[in-house]
């Protein structure tokens, strides 16, 4: 089978026998693969620095269609090091990451995708707010995993304000007049359903545009978080980890 080459992020890696791994790549021109690197743990295996976790590169090889493909070299080596060495960007990097992982089958062309994880790991890289980077992240990927909300409009009579309310039963936002259809409706205010819609069409070259107060992110993550839990389900352990970094955050690294 020819070699084949492609742009690629690590997604992650895994151990494989006593010298070997499993390194799975999204490749810009192949989606997501999982590639076999035989001897990578010997000394001074060329591959050793483009498989590490946070790196960017041009990886040649074979790509399959079903099975293992298989990594022979790479070249345009790019390591996002402030990501590799700094636990907080690392946290919301992996994070992003599982998403993308999660988002689409194998092999799944998808090179906005692509493009898009890659963008948002280049600007954490360069010291951009990591968590407004996973809002938009988190909220314009929902339709990957087939979560699609008008943000924009009342989802009963079409009436685009600025005052809405977020309905579960209606499956969408609900303007002043039509908030008592639901008794039940997701309590946080307007503003939040604003910047929401704010960030679902966002593009990240925007983000100095953007600043939200410690409690503005708390809400938008408490209602992301709730978006996640009701329709798409999924529970990573890098999201819980960021979660539980929170909480030790401010005492490890007061001025972050």
């Amino acid at each position: 089978m020819a070699l084949a080459e492609s742009k690629g992020l690590i997604l992650f890696t895994r151990n494989h026998k006593e010298h070997d791994m499993l390194v799975k790549i999204f490749t810009e021109s192949a989606g997501k693969q999982m590639f076999y690197v035989k001897g990578i743990h010997r000394k001074n295996h060329p591959l050793k620095s483009a498989v590490q976790p946070f790196t960017e590169a041009i990886y040649i090889g074979t790509f399959k269609t079903e099975n293992l493909s298989f990594l022979n070299s790479a070249k345009a080596i790019h390591p996002f090091s402030n990501i590799q060495q700094d636990i907080f960007m690392s946290a919301y990097a992996t994070y992003l990451l599982n998403l993308a992982d999660a988002a689409i089958e194998d092999r799944i062309y998808d090179p906005n995708l692509y493009h898009f994880l890659r963008e948002a790991l280049f600007l954490i890289d360069q010291g951009y707010d990591a968590e407004i980077i996973t809002n938009i992240f988190e909220i314009q990927i929902l339709q990957r995993f087939g979560v699609i909300f008008n943000w924009q409009q009342c989802a009963v009579c079409g009436q685009a304000n600025h005052q809405y309310y977020f309905s579960h039963k209606y499956h969408g936002l609900l303007c002043e007049k039509h908030v008592i259809l639901d008794t039940k409706h997701y309590p946080t205010s307007p503003k939040i359903m604003y910047l929401v819609g704010q960030l679902a069409n966002v593009h990240y070259e925007q983000l100095n545009h953007l600043s939200f107060k410690p409690q503005t992110k708390q809400e938008l993550r408490k209602f992301i978080d709730f978006l996640y839990e009701e329709y798409v389900g999924i529970h990573l352990k890098s999201k819980k980890f960021i979660d539980q970094m929170k909480n030790w955050q401010d005492i490890l690294e007061p001025n972050h």
